[in-house]
């Protein structure tokens, strides 16, 4: 018997390890074919696409107004405000706004010079958040 050969031979190394690659990869691939035919992950609450803009009366008081300019509608109770405002009498109402329509509980509401005052809308579910829209006050 040759004993070199006993240790050269390697042959079958190659077709089985080629084997198991192409399962893997047939495993991996119908994976994600499934997850992409099933929408696994798509049902993600998506923010409205709305333009907003802040109106600010000067010099006379240190008002402000939100108002819905345009785009989707608005569920005011998914918004909030933060910043430079006096939270005891400003906040965000409870309906929907529609273009043209003030989205602020309060008619006008106090707020701070030099400062920013943010608009942030979060899901019903309350993992996932977006600011729609920011403004530096006066």
């Amino acid at each position: 018997m040759k004993l070199k050969n006993l240790f050269t031979d390697d042959e079958a190394v190659s077709p089985v390890i080629g084997v198991i690659l192409m399962v893997a990869i047939t495993v991996i691939l119908a994976a994600v074919i499934g997850a992409f035919v099933l929408g696994i992950g798509s049902n993600q609450e998506a923010a409205p696409q709305a333009s907003i803009a802040f109106a600010y009366d000067q010099p006379v008081a240190d008002n402000f107004t939100v108002t819905h300019d345009g785009g989707e509608s608005v569920e005011l109770d998914k918004l909030s405000i933060s910043g430079a405002v006096n939270e005891s009498n400003c906040g965000m109402g409870s309906d929907t706004a529609y273009a043209g329509d003030n989205m602020l509980k309060s008619p006008s509401c106090k707020y701070t010079s030099g400062q920013t005052i943010t608009i942030t809308w979060t899901a019903s579910s309350g993992d996932s958040s977006q600011i729609l829209k920011e403004s530096t006050t006066p």
